[in-house]
């Protein structure tokens, strides 16, 4: 995911929902070239302990939505495609799963994060399903677009006419069912096609939050009607960019931009999980020296979780000192943690220096303060992975 501001330069976009929130009180913010809530009426803190309680609405439908398409419609081609610039095994994906991964540099810094689907072949064959950062979508299509010169076998199709709903939280399955009984089948990261009380829908049981939950595309046509109907359900309430990026802090989860640029690699990142063994030992993907020298020896930084003492938040940009006063890293994200009621942080610090329970000085304003490395998450998961049979 990504946070970077708008270009000025240019006229804000916004998406099918603009007037809705609007009549719903939110503040709207330049977020990636959008006009997007970053808070309604009822707040951030409030909005994000709904979340955690009950159901969330999102919109996000200003992330790019994409499909790689294989000529000879087979999904053998197209995912030998996007292996040549991602490095998760892609070509072991069966219809209906779902992959977190990362576009990668020649030197193995991460361009972009973003979620690869694979949807059934009887509908969609030879086709893989993007969905990418909202401020990095037209970097990546021009990357992906680049390898298709190459290999014609491929095409790169933008997805325009959608839009993309996320539903977040302990009730978004209840609540999602009362409409589409078929998105209580879904296991964690698996999607399908399914009708939303009539809505033509492909859902996906995935998000941003570290709760159960799922990321819905719809037609832009039909998205205001899905966000009304959802609405309806006194479960659910709208929840802006302010808790979804203080949701997503405390579930330890990466911001393009904060957590991950073109100079961090995935095993920096502690996204070690998301390559594959097969990835891992035969490499084939951009910057594939780099990452499997860290995997075998470790790297100088490394992506933790940090608890400030006190009640006062450390911000991105904060340094961080060990307890002699030695700088060892920066902070990447940081604020108030509503569910946990305490001050949280991410960050990179040189390896020594990771370990859980290691103390830290952070550098607010001016002065340092005691904090600790810490485990990530700060609030345990609760995706919704069902027992292997």
């Amino acid at each position: 995911m990504s946070n970077a501001p708008a270009d000025t330069a240019q006229p804000l976009k916004r998406t099918p929902l603009y007037e809705q929130h609007v009549a719903l009180g939110a503040k709207m913010v330049p977020f990636a070239g959008y006009e997007m809530p970053v808070q309604y009426p009822q707040g951030v803190l409030k909005e994000h302990l709904w979340t955690r309680e009950k159901a969330g609405l999102f919109d996000v439908s200003h992330m790019g939505q994409a499909h790689l398409v294989s000529a000879d419609k087979r999904f053998e081609t197209v995912a030998a495609f996007l292996e040549r610039l991602v490095p998760a095994a892609i070509s072991e994906l069966k219809p209906g799963q779902q992959r977190y991964t990362q576009l990668l540099n020649e030197d193995g810094g991460i361009i972009d994060d973003l979620m690869v689907t694979r949807p059934s072949p009887e509908t969609d064959p030879g086709v893989l399903k993007l969905v990418v950062n909202a401020s990095r979508k037209d970097i990546d299509y021009a990357v992906i677009e680049a390898l298709t010169r190459d290999y014609k076998s491929v095409l790169l199709v933008p997805n325009r006419t959608k839009a993309l709903l996320a539903l977040q939280g302990p009730m978004a399955a209840a609540v999602l069912a009362t409409f589409a009984p078929a998105a209580a089948d879904l296991d964690f990261m698996t999607a399908a096609r399914m009708d939303i009380g009539g809505i033509p829908a492909f859902v996906s049981r995935s998000g941003y939050t570290g709760e159960d939950g799922y990321e819905i595309s719809v037609l832009e046509a039909d998205v205001v009607a899905l966000w009304r109907r959802l609405l309806s359900d006194e479960r659910v309430a709208p929840i802006g960019l302010g808790a979804r990026d203080s949701l997503r802090l405390e579930a330890g989860l990466s911001l393009y931009g904060h957590e991950l640029d073109g100079t961090i690699s995935p095993v920096e990142a502690a996204l070690t999980w998301s390559i594959q063994k097969r990835r891992r030992e035969q490499g084939g993907f951009p910057g594939a020296a780099r990452i499997q020298r860290e995997l075998r020896d470790g790297t100088s930084r490394v992506r933790v979780g940090i608890r400030p003492e006190g009640k006062a938040p450390a911000r991105d940009g904060t340094e961080i000192l060990s307890s002699s006063g030695e700088k060892i890293g920066i902070v990447t994200s940081g604020g108030f943690g509503p569910s946990v009621n305490a001050p949280v942080a991410m960050g990179y610090v040189s390896r020594e220096h990771a370990s859980p329970g290691t103390p830290l000085q952070l550098m607010v304003r001016g002065k340092p303060l005691p904090a600790s490395v810490v485990a990530l998450p700060f609030v345990p998961n609760r995706f919704a992975r069902k027992p292997k049979s």
